[in-house]
């Protein structure tokens, strides 16, 4: 909002006609008290001229900032040169912009842009803001990125509320306070891959001795019940920790209606309206669907599967995603039926030959695989729990045409940011319009000042429940702690739960070579045999690590890879080497711990030169 004061009584060249220097002590006084008024009644007050490049340049920084600028033109009104020359007295500052901000005075131009780039101007905007509000910060999404910023803020004395609302799936699903990682993610994925890792030993368990003569099955309710009993305990154990920490936990789904001001719809779609000086957005993501016949009908995705009341039956899996993966994996590991149809490569963005070793593996176990084909349409044969379905799909590659029968059809193609429908367009929140995903900073902070975002609806950043956490804490730290420690989000190490377990840390071999070129890296790789997997006798050589080193800097390793049992375990120590520079020399002069699977990362480096 610009203020723009004409002169009512102009010239007939249209131009105001200027006014003599003010001569009395009387009028300079109120002029300087009118001046005074506005650079306290405004948060933002500019005295700039119309026709000044720099004067536009500011002007435009602020509405970029989404912030109420209000705006004298000294050229416009009748005692412009008055009004500067008792700015020149107030100030010190001749020339225009003359910028204040909440009573302060920053001064022009150059000082404006570089107070925005050291933060400066934002603490500035919020210097003044926390009394007009009714909390310091809402977090909205109770996931675990949102929950972990929101304690951490509580904790350091500031007036918190998180609002969470889980919409229902098609199928009618919902679930509890933290998020996808603990209600249908990461905590029921690995429960039921455990699951199915204790089938498998109890097939080694009779070659190492253990006799039974009872047939062994699985119980798919028991399974789920025991699940979903534990994931219920935490639920209640954080809303109790919110509670502790005095955060205002709210159940309803909030959007944005102004930039400082949210409303907030319960299921029974009660509307509250709540204002904050700051936000942090971490509404996380949900599964993608087809957008074919029959899918949102017909078909479940991994909202739906952890907590489904009947066992899936023969199960075709959609997708190459490490969902897709993971979730095929377990289900073929507790017994069922298992195919997953894959539109082009697996495990898109990871290593493509860890990745495909994992997907063999898999193969050689039972799971069947139907390449280089995607659904066109789902039909219901037979409703039931399960049921039957028929399934149509087409080649991406000729014109064929095949159709199978299953009892489930899990989607698991990829997720979509939760973020079009929380008004962010009326907050002046910038968004990726191509995949819903929000462009920050390198502390979190979008383009506009009070409003923040974690988790994964960031903007090429990880998909990753600790990165979460790990930028929720830091981000609260460096908001009301007097912290500047970041989240550092290179060298992330992960896990795919797949039977067997893939871990990696840093680059893949694709983008070492993309990024340094073949010749600068060498890659080290070793095939090994497990000493569990030995007296069973099977995966004999399957399982296989690899580093990727950068020759151009002593050796240093930029990408570790492990495929084999307890991967996550070995990959998070590796995770903190690769953090700290190891080099290929390093570990090779460590000494292992014999026997395990990790030793064998430490030989690895000692084995041929892989091109």
């Amino acid at each position: 909002a610009v203020l723009k004061r004409r002169l009512l009584a102009a010239g007939s060249d249209g131009n105001p006609s200027k006014m003599p220097p003010i001569e009395n002590d009387t009028g300079r006084n109120e002029l300087k008290s009118r001046i005074q008024g506005l650079i306290d009644s405004n948060q933002v007050m500019v005295f700039s001229k119309s026709y000044c490049p720099y004067c536009v340049k500011v002007k435009d920084l602020f509405k970029e900032l989404n912030v109420k600028c209000n705006v004298v033109e000294l050229d416009l009104i009748e005692d412009g040169p008055n009004y500067q020359d008792l700015l020149l007295e107030m100030t010190g500052q001749k020339t225009v912009p003359n910028v204040f901000i909440n009573k302060t005075h920053i001064g022009g131009c150059d000082k404006t842009m570089q107070a925005h780039k050291d933060g400066v101007l934002q603490q500035l905007l919020e210097s003044g803001d926390n009394e007009a509000y009714e909390y310091d910060l809402i977090v909205i999404g109770g996931g675990s990125g949102g929950l972990a910023c929101s304690k951490e803020a509580a904790m350091l004395g500031k007036k918190v509320m998180v609002l969470d609302y889980v919409v229902p799936t098609p199928k009618g699903t919902t679930w509890g306070l933290g998020g996808t990682c603990v209600n249908v993610g990461c905590i029921p994925k690995k429960l039921m891959h455990q699951t199915a890792l204790l089938g498998t030993a109890m097939q080694d368990a009779r070659k190492f001795g253990w006799e039974f003569n009872e047939t062994v099955k699985h119980n798919w309710e028991t399974m789920t019940t025991a699940v979903n009993n534990y994931i219920g305990s935490l639920n209640w154990g954080y809303r109790v920790a919110l509670r502790d920490k005095n955060v205002n936990y709210v159940n309803s789904y909030a959007e944005f209606i102004e930039p400082h001001k949210i409303k907030a719809t319960n299921k029974r779609k009660k509307e509250t309206f709540h204002t904050a000086a700051k936000f942090v957005i971490a509404t996380g993501e949900r599964p993608r669907y087809l957008g074919i016949p029959g899918d949102k009908e017909y078909c479940i995705t991994s909202d739906d599967l952890f907590s489904l009341p009947y066992c899936p039956g023969k199960t075709l899996v959609i997708g190459a995603s490490y969902v897709a993966l993971e979730c095929g994996g377990f289900l073929a590991g507790i017994g069922l039926d298992v195919t997953v149809m894959v539109r082009s490569i697996l495990l898109r963005g990871f290593d493509q030959d860890m990745a495909n070793r994992a997907g063999e593996h898999m193969e050689e176990h039972g799971v069947k695989f139907i390449r280089k084909f995607v659904p066109v349409k789902v039909e219901e044969l037979e409703a039931g729990t399960p049921g039957r379905l028929k399934v149509t799909a087409k080649s991406t590659e000729t014109d064929e045409i095949i159709e199978g029968e299953y009892n489930t059809v899990l989607i698991a193609v990829g997720r979509d940011a939760c973020t079009d429908k929380i008004g962010l367009d009326k907050a002046g929140v910038k968004v990726n319009p191509k995949n819903g995903k929000i462009p920050v900073n390198d502390e979190e902070q979008t383009n506009v000042p009070h409003i923040y975002a974690v988790g994964d609806i960031l903007e090429g950043k990880w998909e990753l429940t600790p990165v979460a956490i790990q930028a929720g804490k830091l981000l609260a730290r460096r908001l009301y702690g007097g912290s500047t420690v970041k989240c550092d989000y290179i060298n992330v190490p992960t896990t795919v739960f797949t039977p067997l377990e893939y871990g990696s840390c840093g680059l893949s071999e694709e983008r070492a070579i993309e990024l340094y070129g073949q010749d600068n890296i060498d890659v080290y790789h070793s095939l090994f045999w497990p000493l569990e997997f030995t007296v069973p006798g099977r995966d004999n050589n399957r399982c296989y690590s690899k580093i990727i080193c950068n020759k151009l800097d002593s050796e240093r390793v930029i990408g570790f890879h492990y495929l084999g049992p307890n991967a996550g375990e070995v990959t998070q120590g590796f995770g903190a080497a690769i953090k700290c520079g190891v080099t290929k020399e390093q570990l090779s002069t460590t000494i292992g711990i014999h026997p395990t699977c990790a030793e064998v990362k430490q030989c690895s480096v000692t084995s041929e030169v892989f091109f």
